[in-house]
């Protein structure tokens, strides 16, 4: 199905131009990060795995809590270590999600776990009941509901 075509419940047929790209699109990861200053030329380092991304020949690496880190918004491409490809485009209803796209979204165990107010019998599945107890934390309680409609966007990570 072409990527701008969805279904409204009466399965009639509109056009819809995913606002994330569309298959063969390059999208970039920003990430919250640290540059030294120009006086002080540096590599760029990513706070998800400080200290392990700086070179290992540099001394008197700082702890991660005296390093001024700067939001993902203010990443620059260039500064961008992740590409993605989009390789798929489709619309879905949220509680239409799959258990293995439920686990690509990062629930795991312990979550599932954190999700027990929700009857995974009720819900179908573990990982989507995962799933929907991060949709409510995260978008507030009774959002996953509402069942509203949702892109999902597929990709695969480039190689650099």
């Amino acid at each position: 199905m072409p990527s701008d075509v969805s279904y409204l419940p009466d399965f009639t047929c509109y056009r819809a131009t995913c606002p994330y790209g569309d298959p063969g699109d390059q999208l970039w990861v920003r990430e919250t990060w640290a540059k030294p200053t120009t006086l002080d030329p540096g590599p760029v380092v990513y706070r998800a795995d400080y200290p392990d991304c700086v070179p290992r020949w540099y001394e008197n690496v700082p702890p991660a809590d005296a390093i001024t880190w700067k939001p993902s918004i203010h990443m620059f491409r260039r500064d961008s270590r992740i590409q993605l490809e989009i390789t798929g485009v489709r619309v879905e209803r949220l509680q239409d999600i799959s258990e293995e796209d439920a686990h690509h979204e990062g629930v795991d165990n312990k979550l599932c776990a954190e999700s027990v107010g929700r009857s995974p019998l009720k819900m179908g599945m573990a990982t989507q009941c995962g799933y929907a107890y991060l949709w409510d934390k995260i978008n507030g309680p009774g959002s996953w509901d509402t069942n509203p409609w949702v892109w999902v966007i597929e990709f695969e990570r480039m190689k650099p």
